[in-house]
């Protein structure tokens, strides 16, 4: 069955189509389209906590869009749901309003507890595999999830101000280093076997350049030099050397830095990378809800 999920970022808005259906008893998200508008909303926000008129337009534009795209697909169901920039605007109220009187979407805003939850919704069946405790590692524009989980069950979580539009414009607080080091140090004595698993658009470029094992596994080292690589080179010159579209250019070296500083202080050697995200856990939202309302019906 075909669902919609509307992810609104602080550095980019997503739209996925993604087919959803169970094989021998695991449950599969393909994608059949990924549209990415890079709006940064954090740029404002982090800054006069309040969405511009221009980027006010500009967002509300994307949203009449993705609107008509959701009506030509005609998914089974659709959700849209924004994260930190949204969530800290000063006149969201107004803008939430404005897209509901004019494109009909109700956009939920999520915390970073519950966002945390839902990647680790789809990431349930990765972490199956192992005993040792695994970080899961979520970096955005405005925040950082971590996520401590053994086996499927979690044993803490917690959201971070501190993400890649924040690092780059110096909009976070100095002693946000320290919190997520002692929030990982309550775990210290599994420091050097914790497994890493990371998400976000930043990481999956990271392994696609640098990774082994069809990009999914990145080795520390490898990840650090290829950091070290591209931080040599301002914005404009990323955008030419590598192909990176320039909103990406501009936040891939402070995302790599979030990633680094935490692998490092847990002594990781690696970290997993299987390219799915929020957007991907919205659209297995989706299908398990049907599921249980199917169910009820029996």
């Amino acid at each position: 069955m075909l669902y919609a999920a509307i992810d609104i970022g602080s550095n980019a808005v997503r739209l996925l189509f993604a087919n959803v259906f169970e094989s021998q008893g695991e449950i599969r998200i393909e994608k059949a389209s990924l549209i990415r508008i890079p709006l940064q909303l954090g740029k404002d926000v982090f800054k006069s906590k309040k969405l511009s008129n221009a980027r006010t337009k500009n967002f509300v534009n994307t949203m009449k869009a993705f609107k008509l795209l959701i009506d030509v697909y005609k998914p089974e169901d659709y959700i849209a749901c924004a994260t930190a920039a949204m969530r800290e605007a000063e006149n969201k109220d107004e803008i939430l309003l404005k897209v509901k009187r004019e494109t009909g979407i109700d956009i939920h805003l999520i915390d970073g507890t519950l966002e945390a939850k839902i990647i680790r919704s789809v990431n349930m069946s990765m972490l199956k595999q192992t005993e040792n405790l695994t970080l899961l590692i979520d970096v955005g524009g405005g925040s950082t999830e971590l996520s401590l989980e053994k086996g499927t069950t979690l044993i803490d979580s917690k959201s971070f101000q501190l993400g890649t539009i924040r690092l780059l414009n110096n909009q976070y607080k100095k002693e946000i280093w320290s919190e997520i080091f002692q929030w990982l140090d309550q775990h210290k004595t599994s420091f050097g076997e914790i497994n890493c698993l990371g998400t976000g658009g930043n990481i999956n470029k990271y392994a696609k350049l640098y990774g082994e094992n069809d990009a999914k596994t990145l080795n520390y080292n490898a990840f650090l030099s290829g950091y070290k690589e591209l931080r040599q080179y301002t914005s404009k010159e990323r955008t030419e050397k590598y192909g990176f579209r320039p909103d990406r250019a501009d936040v891939i070296v402070p995302a790599g830095k979030i990633y680094l500083e935490i692998m490092n202080h847990v002594q990781a050697q690696s970290i997993y990378v299987p390219r799915i995200g929020l957007v991907d856990g919205l659209v297995l939202g989706l299908y398990e809800k049907a599921k249980i309302k199917s169910t009820k019906k029996k």
